[in-house]
């Protein structure tokens, strides 16, 4: 608990303060870090001082939000078994200010009360309280609201006055509850991170400048940081703030990446344990004999370090996020951690703290692991009531001629119903301007067809037509980008919206009328009217309730693999999104959330299940894929046609894992950019991002992938869309696990959905050390409006 500190304290405070300043001399490779450095926890010019003896930091990330309230304890205990000190904790700014000036601190938000528990038990706290996060989190954690504050598609993470004046404000909120819990006032936040891996997405030092005062007003007098990815360290580095570095392998490039910049203790804020799943792509999982081998060689060479993750939990609610372009992230957040998604500590654990063990210091010893959460098995039970989605939405209506993003009219996620009148006529294609994310078009009831902003599907074929008829969209919103320049993710339908006969000429669609079900902060459900299921209701969206009975709780994971799409709640909590296409079939239920006797679940379902029924199984189903069960994909049969065509860029990739930009002669225009690789059997991308005039990134919201010659999936997750998300720790990799294997050249053409101006190349090679597999070296690079046959 925090005391309020007294003159004689505050004295004493000031007084260490400049015994400590002494500590790093001012240098322009020093990182000046304590504007009031702490007395007892200090920067030095080697090492991190603790009582002014050094101290290493061995850090495990785990998101509060992710883990029941009721868990955080054994959570907490599990990272400390494993061998850690710390804790990183992140803040999640839309969490707690869902709607603009109302703050929540209160029950499973009580960020105080989980800084508290980590103290009790012995654990040293770093806070990341963003404004920015990722995370994979909702719009990296960036509140929704922030989008009505202006039209611009590039005012986030900048200076513009329209996001930085709910910044400081946030900021000035978070220092209200939590800056009494620094350890300069006996609590055990040790650092407080400013922003996040701020040089992936820009470079303007003025902005590190602001967001760095808005944590000094908000009275945070502990070590101010920020951390980057390895190959963005000297990007955004400036003197004011200690500078950690982010990597999954290579920790002595990434030590090498911070000495270059200043000096001081080397840390690496975010190691990465395993990785996160997106829905249609295989479970990734880590090396776990690699990850501990890469932490002992950061200990002995002095270094510091933070498990991204130790435990990762779970997404619970509307709160994962999305991987760009757009691919959702799954509700599970197991990461394969080495404390798992249901808090089990298995081989992985083990082998972490088997191999942290030695590499303690003198007389420090390990608490046994938590025991495991009692889990029970829930027999197989039927849901035999229904709600239609379309007979269900709420009486307020919304009037407009040309539907705008959803922000516009305050709601702000959830499902979105469009309905218009089309006179009669002959048949023809309905287009609207982006669809964000899923809908569903009927015409008189009847299912014609759906949009996917994953394809960018926004043409659905009408049939003709001998009266009018009603035309009825119903949008579902999945989740909002979380990394890069797409954080301004607006949602909805965006038109203008056409009609165009065939054989004539487009037409505006106008007069729509809009109603909503807005799942708001902790995705209550709405007002249903249930009613007994029907055959009907297994082909069009629909709620679904049931119950079960328990004699005793216990953790379980709910087998979704009959259902189709959409949201489950058990006694009101919102469990999160699943999806029959995997990785992930089942959705993690905590015990704290059951009850003894009789247990309610309503199931949103929104293109039928196959099966309406559920069962609780013992262990989780993490890893099964079945794209078969997905909407209808694009029926394209792309071809590259670049014979013939000159190259913008024609040479060798450096040796070696840094990000290179290539510059082209003069700047190019095109929507097809295609990278060829003509001579090697393994080629492979960690990411490519095409620079304007400015060197600015392009905004990559709409990019597709148009043609990729092969793709790697069975091994491991090589994916061709892994080269444009702007994640440097995974990548493309040529299909090489089976034969036949995929003749040369290797080609890999991305559709940027409209022709653009492009002067240069960032490429990042696939990360890892010297001979990784797939590193480029011999490439051709292209751009133009016709590289591909692709029909639109």
């Amino acid at each position: 608990m925090s005391r309020p500190i007294d003159r004689v304290s505050r004295r004493r405070l000031l007084q260490g303060a400049a015994l400590s300043s002494s500590l790093l001399p001012l240098t322009p490779l020093t990182a000046q870090v304590l504007d009031a450095p702490s007395p007892r926890f200090a920067v030095g010019t080697q090492h991190f001082l603790l009582d002014g003896q050094p101290l290493q930091i061995r850090c495990g990330e785990m998101h509060f939000a992710r883990v029941p309230r009721e868990y955080w304890r054994h959570r907490l205990q599990a990272i400390q078994a494993m061998g850690l000190n710390a804790v990183c904790a992140y803040l999640f700014w839309n969490f707690h200010e869902w709607r603009e000036g109302r703050y929540d601190w209160a029950a499973q938000r009580d960020a105080a009360a989980f800084c508290r528990l980590a103290q009790e038990l012995g654990l040293w706290v770093i806070l990341r309280p963003g404004p920015y996060a990722c995370a994979e989190w909702e719009m990296g954690g960036l509140p929704w609201w922030l989008l009505k504050k202006s039209p611009s598609d590039a005012f986030l993470r900048t200076r513009d006055p329209a996001y930085v004046a709910p910044a400081r404000r946030w900021m000035r909120e978070v220092g209200r509850e939590l800056a009494p819990l620094q350890i300069t006032r006996g609590g055990p936040i040790l650092m407080v991170q400013v922003e996040n891996e701020y040089g992936f997405f820009g470079e303007d030092l003025a902005y590190m400048r602001e967001m760095r005062q808005a944590l000094l007003d908000g009275q945070f007098d502990v070590p101010l940081f920020q951390c980057n990815p390895t190959n963005a360290v000297a990007k955004t580095h400036i003197p004011e703030l200690l500078s950690v570095a982010n990597f999954g392998s290579d920790p002595q490039r990434g030590f090498n990446a911070l000495k270059a910049v200043q000096q001081g203790p080397l840390m690496c804020g975010e190691y990465y344990s395993g990785w996160f799943d997106t829905w249609g792509t295989p479970h990734r999982k880590g090396d776990a004999a690699k990850a501990v081998a890469d932490l002992a060689w950061m200990l002995k060479a002095g270094g510091s370090f933070s498990l991204y993750m130790a435990h990762g939990g779970t997404s619970f609610g509307l709160w994962g996020g999305c991987d760009r372009p757009f691919r959702p992230d799954t509700t599970s957040y197991d990461y394969d951690a080495p404390i798992s998604e249901a808090g089990w500590t298995g081989e992985k654990f083990q082998a972490y703290r088997e191999g942290l063990r030695p590499l303690l210091p003198a007389g420090e010893t390990l608490p046994p692991p938590p025991p495991r959460q009692p889990v029970i098995a829930i027999p197989p039970f039927p849901l035999k009531q229904a709600a239609p989605v379309l007979a269900n939405l709420p009486p307020r209506r919304l009037r407009v001629d040309s539907p705008q993003p959803i922000e516009a009219y305050d709601i702000s996620r959830g499902l979105v119903a469009y309905r218009t009148t089309l006179p009669a006529g002959p048949a023809g294609v309905l287009e609207v301007a982006k669809a964000r994310d899923l809908a569903w078009v009927h015409v008189d009831g009847q299912a014609v067809g759906s949009f996917d902003t994953r394809h960018r599907r926004y043409r659905v074929r009408l049939p003709a037509r001998a009266k009018a008829v009603s035309v009825e969209i119903l949008l579902y919103t999945i989740a909002r980008v979380n990394f890069g320049v797409e954080v301004h993710d607006r949602k909805g339908l965006h038109g203008p919206v056409s009609f165009t006969p065939v054989g004539g000429e487009q037409q505006p669609v106008t007069g729509w009328e809009i109603r909503a079900i807005d799942f708001d902060a902790d995705a209550a459900l709405p007002p249903l009217k249930f009613r007994a299921a029907r055959p009907a209701d297994a082909t069009t969206a629909a709620f679904w309730r049931g119950s079960f009975r328990l004699d005793e709780v216990g953790d379980s994971f709910l087998d979704l693999s009959p259902w189709g799409q959409g949201i489950v709640w058990v006694n009101g909590q919102c469990l999160g999104r699943y999806w029959s296409i995997g990785p992930t079939q089942t959705l993690y239920l905590p015990a704290p959330w059951l009850r003894r006797g009789r247990n309610d679940i309503v199931v949103l379902d929104l293109t039928g299940p196959r099966r309406a029924e559920i069962a609780g199984l013992t262990t989780p189903i993490l890893d099964r894929l079945r794209p078969e069960l997905d909407l209808p994909q694009p029926a394209h049969h792309a071809r590259p046609q670049l014979d013939g065509v000159t190259p913008v860029l024609d040479g060798e990739f450096a040796p070696g894992g840094a990000t290179q930009v290539l510059r082209f002669a003069g700047p190019a225009t095109g929507r097809f950019f295609a990278l060829e690789v003509p001579d090697q059997a393994i080629a492979a991308i960690a990411e490519i991002a095409l620079l304007d005039t400015s060197d600015k990134p392009l905004n990559q919201s709409n990019w597709t992938i148009a043609y990729v010659s092969s793709e790697e999936r069975l091994s491991t997750d090589g994916s061709a869309l892994n080269a444009i998300n702007g994640q440097n720790s995974d990548c493309w990799i040529s299909a090489h696990s089976q034969a036949p294997v995929t003749p040369l050249p290797h080609r890999l053409i991305v559709d940027m959905g409209r022709s653009v101006e492009v002067a240069a190349l960032r490429y990042t090679p696939r990360q890892g050390p010297d001979g990784v597999a797939g590193r480029i070296r011999r490439y051709r690079a292209y751009l133009g409006d016709g590289l591909v046959n692709r029909p639109d």
